[in-house]
């Protein structure tokens, strides 16, 4: 499917693939007979018919989106994002990859995709759905400057992450949780559940303390990717 051209720029064929989804703006050039459509991320309308508080957390869904394009036919095309290191996750069914819709450069359009609350997801997430989830998702993303929400990917195909500085892969199944400071969060694949916890204490409120205050808490099974670097894509 994907493959890795450098540490940048990856390849596929999209008839092999059958059919590319990839952020806007990221075709670099291609071969062959492809074409090129405007593609919507299902779930990313999914809040929006309810009362005003859940219209309003609809809007803001559709806000952590990036615009996608939907690539179609008989080609070779190649994918890159600003300069932005590149990863290949080969999807396996039963695992599911969750990530940051800023870091989602590509995926084979097969995979199902939607949205979840980032604060809390997965299988032992605790109400990261809803209401309450986008509520929850909010505080969290606004004191973070992490996305309210995160796509969602499961199904057999492929996707490309994007990172700042490169790609630390984390496995994830020891006795202790791995702990990601949310700002380099990427990705987490595999049976991963994430929680988004507070670590303020008294130092904090005297200004001596670490300045680390919300961390991303990640359990289960599977490698949860972290960004060489806290900068926001």
């Amino acid at each position: 499917m994907f493959e890795k051209v450098n540490g940048k720029v990856v390849k596929v064929n999209v008839g092999m693939a059958g059919g590319v989804a990839a952020r806007a703006g990221a075709m670099l050039f291609y071969t062959g007979d492809v074409s090129f459509a405007p593609h919507q991320i299902p779930g990313g309308q999914g809040m929006g018919g309810g009362g005003g508080i859940m219209r309003i957390a609809g809007r803001m869904m559709q806000g952590e989106h990036e615009r996608t394009m939907l690539a179609q036919g008989n080609g070779e095309v190649h994918y890159g994002y600003a300069g932005l290191e590149v990863q290949v996750v080969q999807m396996q069914p039963g695992a599911t990859l969750r990530v940051e819709a800023s870091r989602l450069l590509a995926n084979t359009a097969g995979l199902q995709s939607s949205v979840v609350s980032v604060a809390s997801s997965g299988g032992g997430g605790g109400g990261g759905g809803g209401l309450m989830g986008a509520l929850r998702g909010a505080a969290s993303g606004a004191m973070t400057g992490q996305g309210m929400f995160t796509t969602q990917l499961s199904g057999q195909g492929a996707a490309v992450l994007l990172a700042h500085g490169g790609f630390l892969e984390l496995p994830v199944g020891g006795p202790n949780p791995i702990v990601v400071d949310p700002q380099a969060f990427v990705a987490a694949y595999g049976n991963v559940q994430t929680e988004l916890k507070t670590a303020l204490s008294w130092r904090d409120a005297v200004g001596r303390g670490s300045g680390e205050a919300m961390q991303l808490h990640c359990v289960g099974q599977g490698v949860v990717y972290v960004q060489a670097s806290e900068e926001k894509l």
